[in-house]
């Protein structure tokens, strides 16, 4: 089998999977990486907000894009995942961005 072939298998397997299980796994591994980019490692790795509001606005870019196809019950428990995380940036962040300006916001609304 040639890497093409092998690539267009692995497609096609994916193919099958629906939606909401794609984008959902992303989803967490996005949020995952802005935890711990907003300091909340086991291992103690230091924050970099930086990184982490970069990760967040995809989070909730994602979210505000996919949310009226996911129903109801998963957006809500990707809405209060990303919520959790917007909250955990804030209480990180030395210099606080304005209501409605934090990473996010612009698709979430303020966070407070």
């Amino acid at each position: 089998m040639t890497e093409s072939e092998h690539g267009t298998d692995i497609i096609s397997d994916l193919a099958d999977i629906p939606a909401v299980e794609v984008v959902g796994r992303y989803f967490v591994e996005l949020l995952n990486l802005a935890a711990v980019h907003c300091g909340l490692a086991e291992d103690g790795r230091a924050a970099d907000l930086d990184e982490a509001r970069k990760y967040i606005d995809a989070s909730a870019g994602m979210l505000t894009a996919v949310a009226p196809y996911m129903g109801d019950q998963h957006a809500r428990i990707w809405r209060n995942a990303l919520r959790e995380v917007q909250l955990a940036f804030r209480e990180e962040s030395s210099v606080k961005d304005a209501p409605g300006s934090g990473p996010g916001e612009k698709f979430t609304g303020p966070v407070a």
